[in-house]
């Protein structure tokens, strides 16, 4: 699955896009728009906007905290074996002070993260700035002809690269979240 991203200056048309890639079977949690004007893409209902945690590399941050978490408490739990410190009382508090450091180093790291923008976004921060919209769309392989095909027929987007997707499995949960809440009472 790739990512590609076109940026375009007009709502209108980037909600034209996303209707015609939901009627060729193209669900929503694959289609997003990132803009600096979040009251005008509010306006524009049928556009899926980008949430606002993943704009920010919260994500990511936290994932460091945690390895450095993880990293901590390996320490503090080897250091009790080798120094004997654990031999006495109790290995009760060398696991404790271990979850307490990854759960801190955790909470650390996205706390850093959700303070800087997200680096996958970065390369289009200048055409953000200028008042454009980011149009991205996460899609298989085997479905990247049809992209071709439905932008093709609107000049006012512009290519503007290709980059990783998030996993398979996200957007299929994202599906299933949104048939449960559609489905229940």
């Amino acid at each position: 699955m790739r990512r590609h991203f076109y940026i375009c200056n007009n709502l209108d048309e980037l909600e034209l896009v996303e209707k015609e890639l939901e009627n060729h079977g193209i669900s929503t949690p694959h289609i997003h728009v990132l803009s600096l004007d979040d009251g005008e893409v509010a306006r524009h209902s049928r556009l899926h906007e980008v949430e606002a945690v993943l704009r920010t590399d919260v994500v990511h941050g936290t994932e460091v905290g945690a390895l450095i978490g993880v990293l901590a408490s390996a320490t503090i739990l080897l250091l009790a074996h080798f120094f004997g410190w654990a031999e006495g009382p109790t290995w009760i508090p060398f696991i404790f002070l271990s979850i307490i450091l990854l759960g801190f180093c955790t909470w650390e790291g996205g706390f850093f993260g959700i303070q800087i923008k997200n680096k996958r976004f970065a390369r289009f921060e200048s055409a953000l700035k200028a008042g454009k919209h980011l149009f991205f769309v996460d899609i298989e392989t085997e479905k990247e002809k049809l992209l071709s095909d439905v932008v093709g027929r609107h000049p006012l987007l512009i290519d503007a690269g290709e980059g990783p997707s998030v996993p398979h499995w996200f957007i299929r949960w994202q599906e299933r979240f949104k048939h449960f809440i559609k489905v229940m009472p």
